[in-house]
């Protein structure tokens, strides 16, 4: 809803003051000068990504459009589960939630919390690490390290379609000189022409500079700023999740390591104490 609103906003702004001007909008319409940025943009953005790439953007493009899915909604169900994982391990031992996590669709346990439910990587996260603790043997430095490397190749991955969208639009404007240079190669090849096309000419060539331009930061830009937010958002759950997880490792009581847990997320979205409390209490009452 953002972008739309903004791309409203501001390419609004911008054709609306140059109509204001006395510009005429038919003077903008040039589809070949359009055909060759955009032709020429996405010619180069597919010769430099891998298919994997390619494919990680198209999924991601959605992600843009979309509103946030991490929102408090969502992090009290995670440290609403959180806090009856741990309040299981602390009554009846690691072993006591072995069936819930080899099967956390089948699990009445995780079936209580349907948004993380329908994480995927969110969810693989969790019960990975909840597997280690049961059967791994590993101490809480050896935890934390493999952790940090799992959240950093999560976040790498993610952020692949942010920085070829980046590039692609950064190119644009590039994009936009060459089509201008094409134009005034058109204009100089028409000297012969009257003085009223000629102008016409290097209107249309100088639109390419400007279609460039407008399409690289006004249009590719923001998806690609609205994705690593996106990606940043998706990161901190699991910051959230291993927070949390090697508080209990080391013996912090449920309620404690849930608020390590609560502490990391962003204040934006992150649940009070008092909601939380509150939240679980219904959660109890259950």
């Amino acid at each position: 809803m953002f972008l739309i609103l903004g791309y409203l906003i501001g390419l609004g702004a911008i054709f609306g003051g140059f109509v204001l001007e006395g510009g005429s909008i038919s003077a903008l319409i040039q589809p070949y000068e359009l055909l060759m940025i955009a032709g020429g943009a996405f010619g180069a953005f597919f010769a430099a990504t891998f298919p994997r790439s390619f494919k990680a953007v198209l999924r991601t493009l959605p992600m843009a459009l979309k509103g946030s899915k991490y929102t408090k909604v969502a992090y009290l169900e995670l440290l609403s589960l959180l806090n009856e994982l741990f309040l299981r391990i602390r009554q009846g031992g690691l072993m006591s939630i072995e069936g819930d996590i080899d099967d956390p669709a089948a699990s009445e346990l995780f079936k209580k919390y349907p948004v993380l439910l329908a994480d995927h990587s969110v969810l693989e996260f969790l019960t990975d690490y909840l597997r280690l603790m049961i059967g791994g043997n590993l101490g809480v430095f050896e935890m934390e390290n493999l952790m940090d490397l799992d959240i950093d190749t999560h976040h790498r991955e993610l952020e692949v379609p942010v920085h070829a969208l980046t590039r692609a639009a950064d190119g644009m404007p590039a994009f936009g000189i060459v089509a201008a240079v094409m134009g005034v190669v058109h204009v100089m090849a028409s000297v012969d022409k009257p003085p009223a096309v000629l102008g016409e000419l290097i209107a249309a060539a100088l639109v390419g500079t400007f279609l460039g331009i407008l399409l690289g930061y006004a249009v590719v830009s923001p998806i690609a700023s609205r994705i690593e937010d996106r990606v940043a958002e998706g990161t901190k759950m699991l910051e959230c999740i291993k927070v949390a997880l090697l508080a209990t490792m080391n013996a912090y009581p449920p309620q404690v390591a849930v608020e390590f847990g609560r502490k990391v997320l962003f204040s934006t979205e992150r649940p009070s104490f008092q909601e939380l409390d509150t939240h679980l209490r219904e959660m109890k009452g259950k």
